[in-house]
């Protein structure tokens, strides 16, 4: 474990923040052969660094990385990158293999006193992260987690009863919300975990079945950086200029 960065000095209290960066990162083997996943770039620069700016730009200070596949290279850049004044990033190894929830139980005892923020080394969004711990500590359950509406891969075509064809709609949202990570948690939600458990499965399915989990809708921009084609949009994105996700100056 190794922390690296300027010492932490919040002007308003505000929750540490894991970042998940231990997978490898399977369907974007054109890039994680040598490299893990955090670290494949967008615009020149890691996409774990994007999600950093992003939290830091709300105010947030003090980051713990989970890292695992290739987790020297993560470490090695952490300790490199001129962080944020008064950012910290704290790195610390979860194993190889270990699935989601197992990493965020390994660290439990760094963030475990109070709220905490957990979230993917690959997911990028325009998300109001003040609003979102507001509703966190507004409703006074266990755990939040962040609803989107990603845009669907294809177009869609409407049909009438008899099966006519109304009208084109190219790459609606989804109809459906679905889980955007940026989580914030209670430190009940750790007591559910085990070094086994996967902690989108039985951890938030168990939140939710006890009514402890809400989930901040947000409508704005998100993408996750799951294949080859998404590190390209984003990259084309980034180089448009105006990057929806990019918060900071």
């Amino acid at each position: 474990m190794r922390a690296f960065g300027h010492p932490c000095r919040r002007m308003e209290p505000t929750p540490p923040v894991v970042i998940l960066c231990g997978g490898r990162g399977t369907r974007l083997q054109e890039h994680t052969r040598t490299i893990p996943k955090a670290l494949v770039e967008i615009g020149g620069r890691p996409i774990l660094w994007h999600v950093v700016r992003i939290y830091a730009q709300a105010g947030f200070r003090e980051f713990v990385l989970c890292t695992g596949y290739l987790g020297d290279q993560i470490e090695a850049f952490a300790a490199a990158e001129p962080w944020p004044e008064g950012v910290s990033v704290t790195c610390v190894d979860t194993g190889l293999d270990t699935p989601t929830g197992g990493r965020l139980k390994a660290v439990g005892d760094r963030v475990g006193a109070g709220t905490f923020c957990v979230t993917y080394a690959d997911g990028v969004a325009d998300v109001d992260l003040r609003a979102l711990l507001a509703f966190h500590r507004a409703h006074g359950a266990h755990a939040t987690l962040t609803a989107v509406r990603p845009a669907l891969p294809f177009g869609v075509c409407d049909l009438d009863g008899e099966g006519r064809v109304v009208a084109f709609r190219e790459k609606p949202r989804a109809e459906q919300w679905m889980n955007g990570g940026f989580f914030v948690f209670e430190p009940a939600v750790l007591d559910l975990l085990a070094p086994d458990s996967v902690l989108e499965r039985e951890p938030l399915a168990s939140l939710a079945a006890d009514g402890q989990l809400r989930a901040y809708r947000h409508d704005g921009f998100w993408d996750c950086m799951d294949t080859y084609k998404d590190a390209v949009m984003l990259n084309d994105l980034w180089e448009s200029g105006n990057p929806p996700w990019r918060t900071w100056q």
